[in-house]
């Protein structure tokens, strides 16, 4: 993981088309989340609800990569 990204952790609220998720986050913020390419090799299923890592870049706090799933 480079520096250049910011792990946090929040909870999915909205399944979106084309493996998008509205993420809130634990500080209160709300954003998109697309699935990272482990996530997606594995098939893991990701509901409403469920609680995730989000890495965000520090240019752009809007957007995320969803890449745990945190049981």
């Amino acid at each position: 993981m480079s520096s250049d990204f910011i792990e946090v952790e929040g909870t999915v609220t909205k399944v979106l088309p084309n493996t998008v998720f509205r993420v809130q986050l634990d500080n209160g913020n709300e954003i998109l989340g697309n699935l990272s390419n482990d996530i997606r090799e594995n098939y893991t299923r990701i509901l409403v609800g469920d609680r995730v890592k989000v890495e965000l870049a520090s240019y752009n706090s809007a957007q995320g990569c969803i890449t745990q799933l945190i049981s």
